[in-house]
């Protein structure tokens, strides 16, 4: 099934044992994304660099839900498809299979981020050890024209139990923690850039708000949509951009029949 791929397809997946291309590719747009400048000029600039073939870093976007971090991901390949930008989605299921996904990219013309959304670890997965050997590389050198970008809530990746702490011991007045924490650490180190991403205060909420409605060609944000906005907010438990965007097209979609 690998062999068949066409690499000329900006996206494709990792399924079954194969590669295959996605044919109905979602367009994220950079200036879509709100409230995440900080965020998006580095990951931006990571990935500049990537294809531009100089020296870049594996990512790990860690944060509360709908801030941003997939969308943001998604965004990088609509910018740089034209310069050789190519999205491989892989679940986390599969990361186990990393170095058969890898292989057949070493030799590809192309420059390809390995997309993990909504990443974790069990504290004995089997997909540690692969992960960290495709993040490092092992006996083989990891290739020069693939990276990997990981979505995750938790930024060390794993579950971390108050068992964990009793293992950290005093030594010479300094702390140390135990092993389970240093497995932990050692894996989301090898992650050369860690991005971070918040829910917005009230203010940034209503102001993206503001925006989508705009984008939507609705009226400026009136008191009344204001107000829904709010309790939109409320009952989801989340001001995100995520959040803001599904009001926006409730309220102005509820105008319109």
């Amino acid at each position: 099934m690998t062999d068949a791929v066409d690499f000329n397809q900006p996206a494709l997946r990792w399924r079954r044992g194969g590669l295959q291309a996605i044919q109905a590719v979602q367009q994220v747009r950079l200036d879509d994304l709100l409230g995440i400048e900080t965020q998006k000029a580095r990951l931006v600039t990571n990935t500049a660099q990537f294809v531009a073939g100089a020296p870049a870093n594996h990512a790990l976007l860690t944060g509360a839900r709908g801030t941003g971090k997939s969308s943001l991901v998604k965004a990088l390949l609509t910018q740089f498809a034209d310069d050789g930008l190519r999205l491989v989605e892989v679940a986390p299921t599969d990361l186990v299979e990393l170095p058969e996904i890898v292989a057949p990219l070493r030799d590809a013309p192309f420059r390809f981020v390995l997309y993990v959304d909504d990443f974790s670890l069990g504290a004995t997965d089997d997909t540690l050890t692969a992960l960290k050997a495709a993040l490092d590389g092992s006996v083989e050198a990891p290739p020069d024209n693939v990276l990997l970008y990981a979505t995750s809530n938790r930024r060390h990746l794993l579950p971390e139990p108050k068992s964990d702490n009793l293992d950290a011991h005093n030594l010479d007045g300094e702390i140390h923690p135990g092993e389970a924490v240093e497995e932990k650490i050692s894996l989301s180190d090898r992650f050369g850039l860690w991005l971070s991403f918040y829910p917005f205060n009230q203010a940034g909420y209503l102001d993206i708000v503001r925006a989508h409605l705009q984008r939507l060609g609705s009226e400026e944000l009136t008191d009344e949509a204001r107000t829904a906005a709010l309790q939109w907010a409320l009952g989801r438990g989340s001001r995100s951009g995520r959040t803001a965007h599904q009001f926006a097209r409730h309220w102005v979609g509820s105008r319109q029949i």
